[in-house]
């Protein structure tokens, strides 16, 4: 693929808002996972709440897009200068040529949630207050960012579970390929709701307490919530030392079954070699993998023999879910940026939360976090029904 230029990025989850914050978090290996409180759920498990979003409220123009998600992606879409760098490529491009590609989950069905509650006991209806096209609809999230910048390019939200906004990395591309757009918005949100906390408990895979990675006593997921947005354009000639771009997007699909992946890895593995080949290099040119890594048996299991049987023990990889959480629909974003600050910022974040790596992983599994060079990283997103994304982001070397 033609490498794309990540102009600016931002993000906000439960370690704090901004990259200051979440690279501080990164260094020292702080979690942002809590003994779940969120709402009426009574669960034993920790989540990775953001807290302050039910005191805030979108106003205005935007009024009617009002509701937890939105709230979430309006927080990260504050941060890291980010509002000033969309205006400039709008300056630059004009507002048809800037396309906008999000990934969510659940958009805002926690707005649903709450309508239902609040129903006519006798008609049943729902209040007048409850706007679906707005809120829980899952194009909501890219309506609101695109009105919210006058942005009239293409614009599309992709719900995959796990790998939504990473995919949505791959549709911005082939767009800005096509000729369709020349920058795009790309990333997402994913904010708590009660159907993902009793979803998961359903299935028996939520932990009780903080997430532990690739642990040999791993329990499960903790449920995070997050929101990050990357601004990409064509890569021009002369790029600066500091420059970072999107080098290569590899996907797959396993078509195996509904929740758990393939317990060879096929899929996942099918996904990096993708993301490799379609940047050029081999498996060699990779400094560092930040993995799906969920804390779930098989998920870990199937993850860590495809990066092995790729990789070798060679390539340091890690999972960051055990300090921000599962933020399902938004990890792809949140963990391409962990990626970028770690190259960026010369280090190799940790599996912070996890003592005894199982025995039975041959991967170079990372517990403490350490300086290193970094020039290109991995970031792979691995969701329900076998949906894989693996993305190369880096240097022009």
């Amino acid at each position: 693929m033609r490498p794309l230029l990540i102009r600016d990025f931002c993000i906000t989850t439960s370690v704090g808002a901004g990259t200051a914050a979440t690279l501080a978090a990164l260094k020292s290996g702080r979690s942002g996972l809590r003994p779940c409180d969120f709402e009426t759920a009574d669960l034993p498990t920790h989540i990775g709440e953001i807290h302050g979003l039910d005191d805030m409220r979108i106003e205005g123009a935007l009024a009617g897009f009002d509701c937890r998600n939105n709230r979430l992606a309006e927080t990260a879409l504050r941060q890291d200068g980010f509002e000033a760098a969309v205006g400039a490529a709008r300056r630059r491009h004009g507002p048809h040529r800037i396309g906008v590609f999000l990934g969510t989950s659940t958009a805002g069905i926690l707005q649903s949630e709450l309508s239902y509650r609040a129903r006519n006991p006798d008609s049943g209806a729902l209040p007048i207050w409850f706007d679906y096209q707005r809120t829980h609809n899952t194009y909501s999230l890219a309506g609101f960012v695109a009105q919210r910048f006058d942005l009239r390019g293409p614009s599309v939200v992709i719900s995959c579970a796990c790998a939504s906004t990473a995919k949505a990395f791959g549709s911005a591309a082939r767009m800005i390929d096509a000729g369709l757009c020349d920058a795009a918005i790309v990333g997402g949100a994913d904010s708590l709701c009660l159907t993902t906390l009793y979803g998961f408990q359903s299935l028996n895979l939520i932990a009780p307490g903080p997430c532990r990675p690739f642990d040999a006593d791993r329990d499960g997921i903790s449920i995070g919530e997050a929101a990050g947005f990357a601004l990409l354009e064509r890569a021009e000639s002369g790029a600066g030392a500091d420059d970072l771009f999107v080098l290569g997007i590899g996907e797959s699909n396993d078509a195996y079954h509904m929740s758990s992946p393939h317990p060879e890895g096929i899929g996942a593995r099918l996904a990096m070699e993708r993301a490799i080949a379609s940047a050029g290099i081999g498996p060699a040119d990779i400094d560092y993998l930040n993995l799906h890594g969920t804390a779930t048996r098989a998920g870990d299991a199937a993850e860590d023999r495809a990066v092995f049987e790729l990789f070798g023990d060679a390539t340091p990889c890690s999972s960051t879910k055990g300090q921000t959480g599962h933020t399902l629909g938004a990890a792809g974003i949140v963990e391409a940026i962990i990626s970028l600050l770690a190259i960026r910022h010369g280090m190799i974040p940790a599996t912070a939360s996890t003592t005894t790596i199982d025995p039975d992983f041959r991967s170079l599994h990372v517990t403490t976090a350490a300086p290193a060079r970094l020039d290109r990283a991995m970031s792979n997103s691995f969701g329900f029904g076998g949906s894989n994304c693996s993305l190369i982001l880096g240097r022009m070397l």
